[in-house]
């Protein structure tokens, strides 16, 4: 069946309205033929120093640690510290009963009084001997026994006298004292027990607290891999900066440590080597076998590109890309390596370049190939680390 022949002002009505209907259809985010360029915010790219850390998990330990145990043998008599203080070094700890040592010491000091004695007695018929055989009183055989007999007499006196010592040396044992400055735990043992010289248990253990070591462990891979940016030129050593350590409820520690150690060894079983830094610790806060966090420094790449995280994309592969706007005004699209975040910024290994205008804001209203508009975004708090050295490049 036709269609009745309309006439021609009565057709133009209908289609006008029919126009106006399809334009309100697209929504505002679809830009109409000779509307205008879609209004985005980009961020301009700067190459900037940016200082690189690691953050490594690690235990502390005490700074030295010594096992006190009796050199020689007898009963305690008494216990002169107490447990869980400060102890200085060469305090006495524990009194042993010293009886028979300080009689084997008046022994030894008598026998040195017995050499010296017997010393002098040969000193002078030494003198005499020599004075007679001038005058052939007395034969040279007899004044040769004479010095052989001083001589004898000298060597018994140095003899007493090292008896005397190594008896004043076991007196000394007999009071035990601290080798070392630091915090002494509980003793082992009481009024009265028998101890003995060098046994194997420790009568108690002192700790030096202040300063503490972390004891941290790092990849070989990361090591590997940092040897190499250094030699390609990508990353650049630091001087040796404080390491910042994180507590286990995540406050920073107010002391700053240094990296003191690093392992030449690769533990075969986690493919990790060992870092060790020491940290001040005036008010023990530290304690041996807490577990911290250690912000340590691995370099400083000195053509750092930072983009804000909003800027990077990525695909279902996990592929990064960001649009950037060209010099012709249009949008592309650039495929992007990104290594690792600092703060709320992307560090850029590749894909872009200083100078590229990255589309932060907008992004849904755009597409490759797009003519926009570019606001500059507005400058605020960087939140990428100060570009100072780090704290440090671990070369084992």
């Amino acid at each position: 069946m036709s269609l009745p022949h309309l006439p021609l002002r009565a057709v133009l009505p209908a289609l006008a309205l029919t126009a106006a209907l399809a334009a309100c259809s697209r929504g505002p985010d679809v830009q109409a033929p000779g509307s205008g360029a879609a209004q985005v915010t980009v961020v301009t790219l700067e190459a900037q120093p940016v200082a690189l850390s690691r953050d490594l998990p690690g235990r502390t330990s005490a700074y030295r640690i010594a096992e006190v145990r009796p050199q020689v043998d007898g009963i305690v008599k008494q216990r002169l510290f107490t447990e869980g203080a400060m102890v200085a070094a060469d305090q006495p700890l524990y009194q042993l009963d010293d009886a028979t040592y300080r009689a084997d010491f008046g022994v030894a000091k008598a026998s040195v009084a017995r050499a010296e004695a017997s010393l002098e007695a040969a000193r002078l018929r030494a003198r005499r001997s020599a004075e007679l055989v001038k005058t052939g009183l007395v034969s040279a055989q007899d004044n040769d026994n004479a010095v052989a007999a001083l001589h004898e007499a000298q060597a018994d006196v140095a003899a007493a006298r090292a008896a005397l010592q190594a008896a004043a040396v076991v007196l000394e044992h007999a009071r035990i004292k601290s080798p070392i400055a630091g915090r002494i735990g509980k003793s082992a043992v009481t009024e009265g027990a028998l101890v003995t010289e060098n046994q194997g248990s420790p009568l108690a253990t002192i700790q030096q607290l202040d300063p503490v070591y972390v004891d941290l462990t790092q990849s070989s891979a990361e090591l590997l891999q940092l040897r190499k940016d250094l030699a390609e030129g990508r990353l650049q050593e630091g001087r040796s900066a404080p390491v910042t350590i994180l507590l286990e409820d995540g406050s920073r520690y107010p002391h700053p440590g240094t990296l003191a150690f690093a392992d030449v060894t690769v533990d075969p079983g986690t493919g990790s080597y060992s870092l060790r830094v020491q940290v001040p610790n005036p008010g023990h806060t530290l304690l041996p076998g807490m577990y911290v966090r250690a912000v340590i420094g691995s370099g400083v790449r000195p053509n750092g590109l930072l983009v804000p995280q909003q800027g990077i994309a990525r695909d279902p592969k996990g592929n990064a890309s960001a649009l950037v706007v060209g010099a012709d005004g249009k949008v592309a699209v650039r495929p992007v390596q990104v290594s690792r975040a600092i703060g709320d910024q992307w560090l850029v290994d590749a894909g872009l370049a200083a100078g590229d205008r990255v589309i932060v804001a907008g992004l849904q209203k755009v597409q490759p190939g797009m003519p926009v508009q570019a606001t500059e975004a507005a400058a605020g708090p960087s939140s990428a680390p100060p570009a100072q050295p780090p704290a440090a490049t671990v070369q084992p």
